[in-house]
């Protein structure tokens, strides 16, 4: 074999947790959110389709409110109707439901009464405990709750039967409507209530939420991470207790402190049967953390560490030490059981020992208002870059580093890290990075049966490489961070301390060919800066391409003109001025012209030009005749656009010398697609299909690779040679068209209607 050596590819370990269907962590989840905010050529052709939407739902909730007030009649919600279809999706609720008002409840309804607190939140007949954990959690922090709940509302002044709520979106502050009518059985309310019968902040903050995801039942299972970080905007971490740090007490004293929200649950699996643990607390439950105490043990020279916890069910289960009335309580000072008792409220809240609380829970969530929450004594500024970005199969989906030959499809992010942080720890330059990775949508769309992805992220070093990462970087090339393991939520974060340069971090699913959308989130205690790898659309130079659609005015030009104008020689951006006269015989011909000329002049007649069915038949005779590539010939689509790129007097047909031309370009494409033909299958994977615009010399961004991989790749994720070519004719075609308007070459051309349509319709 020689002394020749090979490279090996790396082998990562990859870890992977799935967390099952329970009442905390449940069923969420094809996505929760239309998408939306995005500028991209890709978001508008997945919202050309979409309806008119109603125009009610622009309007503020300002507006709405004056214009009932005048008119003296009570809001009704168009959009989250009293109705079944606000209720469920699936499961029809066994009670009789009445959507009633307040006023229809009960005598002298009030908003809030004595500020809204964690005593207004008893959970109903919907397993959306998660949900309310994280709202007894809010209201800890009146700063945080009243931006979720804006106070000025009542049932009184300027009272229409409307109300309204503020939640983070996906990088944005939304204002969320609705009316007051609420789910009631027997005129009691079957959702969430307070513990006083005449208030209802809490079942109406139940209600929006409910309405942002689509219906009171998609609230059934999830956790409270989810929540926490819709009221807030912060960012959340997750703990296993069995692998939590061994300053953990601290880590969520600080936090506290500094205002993060926190709740916790354990785990359930599914050979349980008994849904409680010996000592009360109920499995796959949610519940909050309010706080944290140390007391000295009277009889012994030590400090007992407490936490104190909230049942969302609005009563108390726990049955272990530090329970009501238990031995525990005299081991400590009257002063320090004084205290400890004023700060709980019996019916919902209870106190355990730390260790206890570490070996009965499983899980902690903490949504951190600022990502250095955990560090240190004083609040930093820190610098966030957000990038919105999509997993598309057949393109971008390309899974995890155990689909070696996919990952490298996934989208990438470059960071670069310039400065250090202030206090490196060891003396070692670092700077401390929160990476956050969320994936979008997904629960409103739970109907379609859709559930949460199993997402992480990798991050690797680089330098100096702007394009996207090829197969071979990351197959020999070790990643140099990533997150602890995959897992089904909706965000998944890690912080990690790296010495400054230049990264690119890889964001994906666990399998290859999932779809969805995401949001990645880099946080940095210095000045960071955090682009998508690929953001240029070009062919043979970087340009960006901005098309501006103005008011139909007088039609000012054509294709064909466009076509006439500039003719490309090959994809390189050359270009020169067509030859006006026709060569139907040069004085020199090779014996493969001389066999495209006989095949021509059988089919195309007297007038020397072809059809699109003409040239289909033509194609076909010549393709038989160079058997590389196994194929039926082309179809009647393909040809059109091959007619719709070489028609260059807008006749709609091709004489010789164009179809000539035609077939140049075909040879220089299909010796591209043999070299990744390399099963010889005559067809290629769509993931190879970048590789293959890349050395035709197209410069494309990833809603446009997105967009190929969609429109030509069959349901095995591969593209045939007849849907490649059509692929190619198409892009040379709309760039040759492009740069004919562009006649400044600024990359940017203005075309009113119907220019545009007869720019993108005759291609």
């Amino acid at each position: 074999m020689g002394d020749k050596k090979y490279k090996v590819p790396l082998v990562e370990d990859t870890k992977v947790r799935v967390l099952y269907e329970t009442e905390a962590f449940g069923p969420v989840d094809k996505a929760d959110y239309p998408p939306t905010g995005t500028n991209s050529i890709y978001s508008a052709i997945l919202s050309r389709n979409e309806a008119v939407k109603d125009a009610k739902r622009l309007k503020t909730f300002l507006e709405l409110r004056d214009k009932y007030v005048t008119k003296k009649v009570v809001f009704e919600d168009p959009l989250f109707p009293a109705d079944d279809s606000s209720l469920f999706y699936s499961h029809k609720p066994s009670m009789k439901i009445e959507w009633k008002r307040p006023s229809e409840i009960c005598e002298n309804p009030q908003f809030i009464i004595d500020g809204a607190n964690r005593t207004d939140i008893c959970q109903g007949e919907l397993g959306d405990c998660w949900l309310l954990a994280a709202i007894a959690c809010l209201t800890v922090n009146e700063k945080l709750l009243y931006r979720v709940i804006p106070p000025d509302q009542s049932f009184t002044d300027n009272y229409a039967g409307i109300f309204h709520f503020q939640f983070w979106r996906y990088g944005e502050w939304i204002d969320v409507v609705v009316d007051d009518r609420i789910p009631t059985c027997k005129n009691q309310l079957v959702f969430t209530k307070s513990f006083r019968k005449n208030e209802f902040w809490s079942a109406l903050l139940e209600k929006a939420y409910a309405k942002l995801h689509g219906s009171y039942e998609a609230l059934k299972g999830g956790n409270t991470l989810e929540a926490m970080e819709d009221f807030t905007g912060g960012v959340t971490e997750f703990f296993e207790l069995s692998e939590a740090p061994k300053d953990l007490y601290n880590i969520m004293r600080k936090a506290l402190e500094r205002g993060s929200l926190m709740g916790c649950s354990i785990d359930v699996s599914a050979t349980e049967v008994e849904t409680r643990t010996e000592q009360g607390l109920v499995r796959g439950h949610a519940y909050s953390i309010i706080g944290l105490a140390e007391c000295d043990e009277v009889a012994k020279d030590t400090r007992i560490r407490l936490i104190r916890l909230r049942n969302p069910w609005g009563w108390v289960l726990w049955k272990g030490p530090w329970s009501a009335n238990s031995k525990e309580w005299s081991t400590i000072s009257t002063a320090d059981k004084g205290n400890l008792k004023k700060q709980t409220v019996e019916e919902s809240e209870f106190w355990m020992s730390f260790d206890d609380f570490q070996r009965n829970f499983t899980k902690l969530e903490m949504c951190n208002l600022t990502p250095d929450t955990l560090q240190g004594d004083e609040r930093h500024s820190w610098t966030v870059s957000v990038n919105e970005g999509r997993w598309v199969r057949g393109s971008s989906a390309g899974g995890c580093r155990n689909f070696p030959h996919t990952f490298w499809t996934n989208p990438q992010y470059r960071l670069k890290l310039y400065e250090e942080d202030d206090d490196p720890e060891d003396g070692q330059a670092t700077c401390t990075v929160v990476v956050a990775l969320m994936q979008k949508g997904r629960r409103m769309q739970r109907h379609q049966g859709a559930k949460f992805l199993t997402i992480g992220f990798s991050i690797y070093e680089m330098c100096g490489q702007d394009q996207h990462l090829q197969k071979d970087f990351f197959l020999y090339t070790a990643s140099k961070a990533k997150c602890k393991t995959y897992i089904n939520l909706r965000e998944v974060t890690e912080r990690f301390q790296l010495p400054p340069g230049e990264y690119v971090i890889i964001p994906t699913t666990f399998e290859a060919h999932q779809e969805g959308e995401f949001i990645l989130r880099v946080f940095s205690e210095k000045q960071n800066m955090s682009e998508e790898a690929e953001n240029t659309i070009g062919s043979d130079q970087t340009q960006v391409c901005n098309i501006h659609i103005k008011e139909p005015i007088v039609f000012v030009s054509d294709r064909a003109r466009a076509n006439k104008e500039i003719e490309h020689d090959g994809i390189q951006g050359e270009k020169r001025k067509k030859p006006k006269q026709k060569l139907l015989q040069p004085e020199k011909e090779t014996e493969e012209e001389k066999q495209f000329r006989a095949i021509y002049q059988k089919i195309a007649g007297e007038d020397m030009q072809v059809c699109a069915n003409e040239l289909k038949m033509i194609m076909k005779n010549v393709l038989a005749k160079h058997n590389e590539i196994q194929t039926e010939g082309f179809s009647l689509e393909t040809c059109r656009s091959m007619i719709a790129l070489m028609d260059t007097d807008g006749t709609g047909k091709l004489n010789l010398q164009e179809f000539k031309h035609l077939w140049k370009k075909i040879k220089e494409w299909q010796r591209i697609f043999k070299r990744y033909d390399k099963d010889k299958s005559s067809s290629i994977s769509s993931f190879e299909m970048r590789n293959a615009v890349n050395d035709a010399g197209f410069q494309l961004n990833r809603q446009l690779y997105d967009i190929i991989a969609m429109r030509y790749a069959d349901e095995h994720l591969n593209i045939d040679f007849d849907s490649y070519i059509c692929c190619f004719v198409r892009l040379e075609g709309m760039f040759r068209a492009f740069n004919a308007f562009d006649k400044d070459g600024d990359g940017i051309i203005k075309l009113n209607v119907l220019e545009w349509l007869q720019l993108t319709m005759y291609s």
